[in-house]
């Protein structure tokens, strides 16, 4: 008898839960599919428009593919990434003070490894 009494219990709490549901989804604004307006961002034609008509969005600079780059500073960043000596990077603030003490640091490490590199010379074949 008690199995009986807990198994209407479950299946009551179960029918509650169902109703329930159904009748709180009928509040729901997810269904968007078939609403009476338009769009949800009507109203923004005339952006549209504007948007549509750009012949060019991009920057003329922007098609420069000749690139500025200094050939001996990326090959030795580069072999510093690959012997595992990379430089921590400048502390960035908005005090002059702070970034002038921490490029004469920065500048201070960089003469130091430098300086503890092996020479060009030791490394060549005969």
């Amino acid at each position: 008898m008690s199995s009986l009494s807990a198994t209407s219990r479950a299946a009551k709490a179960t029918a509650l839960a169902v109703v329930l549901g159904a009748v709180l989804a009928g509040c729901s604004d997810v269904y968007t599919d078939r609403r009476e307006s338009i769009s949800l961002l009507s109203g923004e034609a005339m952006a549209a428009n504007r948007v549509t008509h750009v012949i060019d969005p991009w920057p003329p600079a922007s098609a420069n593919r000749d690139i500025a780059y200094n050939g001996e500073k990326m090959q030795t960043a580069a072999e510093r990434y690959r012997a595992g000596r990379v430089i921590p990077p400048v502390n960035a603030t908005t005090s002059s003070v702070a970034y002038t003490q921490a490029q004469q640091a920065a500048q201070s490490a960089s003469n130091n490894q430098a300086s503890s590199a092996p020479s060009a010379a030791g490394n060549s074949k005969p």
